[in-house]
């Protein structure tokens, strides 16, 4: 492993105090023990790093390691004593700790939250008043959630299983759209320090039905109906997300004729009036009854019998 500074940085030795932190900005991060759980290697290239920015960004102790009189760790050279590379192991982070509660060697503000970023939203885990640390709320979780047509026009409870075995109960309000994320508050991965956990954001796609499609808060509907009906006009039974209705064909009533049952669409929710089932009519003429037939073929042969 190597005993110089500016190898370890990979730093020239003319290096300025800003280059010296960008290069340990950028190791510190790649070999963070929390970005590299288990990884024991990461963890000591992490102290090491930690010791030789804290040896390059003191002017002092660097001039004394360039003239060749004290070492890596700040030990002088032929003399026993001086800080040992070993104190930046103690403490929370890999960093050693002051009784006052601040990590010590030459860390600026700017340094730690720039490391700790990565861990909670851009600031890092100490506070700037007091020297204890900063509680940090939980992250937040993503899940998805697959649901049925009818349910989430009605509204419903389901279930969600998390990656660990556990589930969430998850309350489905009428009228949710698809692509809608919901956040259940504090279901998410607990704080540190007594912070408040993360939330839980349960993304829904709504599945496709066999005869429903939304139209904003309306539903559209295709349905048939026999040749008699068309013709004479009548009632026909149709589905809506709450159950089945029966529907007034009025006679004369064609293939792409449109009724309209008011308020069987979206019900009605959070001072939105309720929408529309628009239904869309398609002559199915199915079993022909024969008496029609005659009667068809008969009219045919008249017609032409008298052109």
């Amino acid at each position: 492993m190597s005993k110089d500074p500016y190898k370890i940085l990979g730093v020239a030795k003319t290096a300025s105090q800003d280059e010296i932190r960008k290069a340990y900005r950028s190791l510190a991060k790649k070999h963070h023990p929390d970005l590299n759980p288990g990884d024991k290697k990461a963890e000591e290239q992490f102290k090491l790093v930690s010791v030789a920015h804290d040896l390059l960004s003191d002017p002092e102790k660097r001039a004394r390691f360039d003239r060749g009189e004290i070492d890596i760790h700040g030990q002088e050279q032929g003399f026993a004593g001086g800080r040992r590379y070993q104190q930046h192991g103690d403490g929370s982070q890999g960093f050693r700790y002051s009784q006052q509660g601040g990590p010590q060697g030459n860390f600026s503000e700017e340094d730690l939250q720039d490391i700790f970023g990565m861990f909670g939203g851009g600031r890092g885990p100490f506070q700037q008043a007091g020297g204890g640390f900063r509680p940090q709320k939980g992250q937040d979780r993503r899940y998805n959630l697959d649901v049925d047509f009818l349910d989430a026009v009605n509204g419903t409870k389901s279930r969600v299983t998390l990656p660990g075995g556990g589930e969430l109960d998850v309350t489905i309000p009428s009228g949710i759209e698809d692509g809608q994320v919901l956040r259940l508050r504090g279901k998410g991965d607990p704080g540190s320090h007594n912070a408040p956990a993360g939330d839980a954001l349960i993304t829904i796609h709504v599945r496709s039905h066999a005869h429903f499609k939304r139209e904003g808060r309306n539903i559209r509907l295709i349905w048939p109906m026999d040749l008699k009906t068309a013709i004479l006009g009548g009632k026909v039974t149709v589905p809506t997300p709450k159950g089945e209705v029966a529907l007034n064909v009025p006679a004369h009533s064609d293939t792409g004729s449109v009724l309209r049952l008011k308020g069987r669409g979206l019900p009605e929710r959070n001072g939105k009036d309720a929408g529309d089932l628009y239904v869309s009519l398609q002559v199915k003429i199915g079993n022909v009854d024969p008496a029609l037939e005659n009667f068809l073929r008969n009219s045919s042969t008249s017609t032409n019998e008298q052109k």
